[in-house]
């Protein structure tokens, strides 16, 4: 099959002039090169744009957040007039929905139909307007070839994929099927994936993959399985073949029993963790404070003893960043807010082996991948593309379906390559300057060239990346600055109260925030004044961090009646 769509110019040609998009094409096609191009675009000219995408991983590369969290959805399949009202009612919610000029959402193929239609929903009601996702511009980008949402057992793929969804129909996206190779390069394995995707795999192409099988890809690589079992044994053996004794973590459930049983089938840290010195671990939840996200590799170099946890893992990243691991919850809320069931466990997972299904996203350097066992069109092809060559691959094997890819996306994927032809060859030679300017104007841009020319030179010295440090003190300052108390910021943001707390900290000291409304009262304050005055004067070792601040636990424990450690943690913020 002849590939000869779309140039990155023209699409972006298309996306300056607020066209709906959906914006596809091959592993490192360059979707993600294009989007950033037209982000940095719109901030160089004011126009509010919101960075979203389907899982968390894919959502840091583009520096953003997933669209469960932005739109409010959750991982609700529906949503009530009632539920859309009191969306409404949370502060940042509404602010940042209304802002919104242009939304992105990366890795679609990932999203549920019903979830698309439910974002669709949710813009609506808040741009008050009957137009596709409430008349702003919508991006869309991503590959079909991917493996489908994970739905019910019973639903097909033609209910999962979103472009059957509604919301995709009404949308009209002009289809932008990008083909210029930016991340296998020339490499063989490129021929291989579009091999694959036209579905004309030759004996050749096979020959190529087998001949990987006993490939030396070095020390350091990632084992790829179609089954949880499989992971579950590699990472078990590895485990179990380290003599360092092994530290248990276990999980701390509270709430409603069916909803806990719920929450352990969908969150990916395990019930029960056992970890030791020198074990390859994978986050499992996003937290930009701490500086992982979901899928970052790393090993545990050790454990601290801990005041408040007893005994917490220390990790080192693939960066060489070093992380002492605290534990993240996992909550299920009643319509009011409140969490009636929650789920805390340290967001990690053994990492020698990982599923196919959790490598999504992500780019390997080296693999070790067994395709024998694949029982779902599309893994194959999902494995083999997390590649950049075929040089860092080791194949032990695969069975027909591993290169076989779904019907429907395959016929799909033809009309997308015929509409995108069809738009190339329309827009090449069009001048669409005179749209760019009115499209920046309807979304109440800046035109000025010297306030544009100023704004790129910031974007190009920050590399157009948004400092996440910055930018999630930013949104605890907004909800704290709207009047939501400590205990609601962290619910709205899905962070712990000490971390909200720590960012009130930071913010009172960096940018002078008046924090006295969030005062614990002064008692509790002059209580705890006293005890840290007093072990200060000790100058114990036992009641000090090795970063000479004074440890939480002495003072709790000398406190009376006894403090929480989070009022313990607030009343110092208070102290002089």
């Amino acid at each position: 099959m002849v590939i000869g769509l779309m140039k990155q110019e023209t699409a972006l040609k298309l996306l300056k002039a607020g066209e709906n998009v959906f914006l596809t094409g091959s592993a490192g096609a360059g979707k993600t090169y294009t989007l950033n191009q037209y982000i940095n675009y719109l901030k160089a000219r004011k126009v509010t744009v919101a960075i979203t995408a389907s899982t968390g991983i894919a959502a840091t590369h583009m520096n953003g957040m997933t669209i469960h969290t932005w739109a409010g959805i959750g991982i609700k399949d529906a949503i009530s007039e009632d539920e859309l009202k009191r969306l409404k009612e949370r502060k940042y919610l509404k602010e940042h929905l209304e802002n919104a000029q242009v939304l992105i959402i990366d890795e679609i193929s990932m999203l549920h139909a019903k979830q698309l239609n439910l974002v669709n929903k949710v813009l609506k009601f808040f741009k008050e307007s009957d137009e596709a996702f409430g008349g702003i511009q919508v991006i869309v980008a991503g590959d079909f070839f991917q493996l489908p949402p994970v739905g019910r057992n019973d639903e097909r793929n033609r209910d999962k994929f979103c472009f059957m969804s509604e919301a995709w129909v009404e949308a009209k996206f002009r289809v932008c099927y990008l083909t210029e190779q930016h991340r296998q390069g020339n490499d063989y394995l490129n021929d291989i994936l579009n091999a694959i995707r036209s579905q004309s795999i030759s004996q050749e192409h096979k020959q190529a993959l087998i001949n990987t099988r006993d490939q030396d890809i070095g020390d350091t690589f990632t084992r790829l399985y179609t089954h949880n079992m499989d992971v579950d044994t590699i990472n078990f053996k590895h485990l179990n073949e380290i003599e360092n004794d092994g530290r248990q973590f276990d999980a701390q459930c509270d709430g409603n029993d069916k909803l806990i049983d719920t929450l352990k089938s969908s969150v990916r840290a395990p019930e029960n963790l056992t970890l030791k010195k020198n074990a390859k671990v994978m986050f499992v939840k996003n937290n930009f404070d701490m500086g992982y996200i979901n899928g970052s590799l790393g090993e545990v170099i050790g454990f601290e003893e801990d005041d408040e946890y007893g005994c917490l893992p220390k990790v080192k990243l693939t960066d060489d960043t070093t992380l002492l691991v605290e534990p993240e919850t996992w909550s299920v809320d009643n319509d009011a807010g409140k969490t009636i069931a929650s789920f805390s466990q340290i967001p990690l997972r053994l990492a020698w082996a990982i599923t196919i299904h959790k490598s999504q996203g992500m780019t390997l350097e080296a693999a070790e991948i067994n395709l024998s066992h694949t029982f779902e069109n599309g893994q194959g092809y999902v494995a083999l593309s997390r590649l950049k060559s075929l040089d860092g691959l080791r194949l032990l094997g695969f069975n027909e379906q591993a290169l076989e890819l779904d019907s429907l996306a395959i016929k799909a994927d033809r009309r997308f390559q015929e509409l995108s032809d069809e738009a190339e060859t329309h827009y090449q030679e069009i001048d669409l300057t005179p749209q760019h300017k009115a499209f920046i104007r309807h979304c109440g841009g800046t035109l000025n060239e010297v306030e544009i020319e100023r704004n790129e030179k910031k974007i190009a010295k920050t590399g157009g990346k948004t400092n996440y440090a910055a930018a999630t003190l930013d949104e605890t300052k907004a909800l704290f600055v709207d009047g939501y108390e400590i205990q609601d910021i962290a619910v709205e943001r899905g962070l712990t109260p000490a971390t909200i707390i720590n960012h009130l900290g930071r913010l009172h000291k960096e940018q002078g925030l008046d924090i006295s409304v969030a005062s614990p009262g002064e008692e509790v304050v002059e209580q705890v004044r006293k005890i840290y005055k007093r072990l200060m004067k000790r100058k114990d070792s036992n009641h000090f961090n090795d970063d000479g601040s004074i440890k939480l636990r002495p003072i709790v424990d000398l406190t009376s009646p006894k403090l929480g450690y989070d009022q313990v943690r607030l009343a110092l913020l208070f102290v002089k």
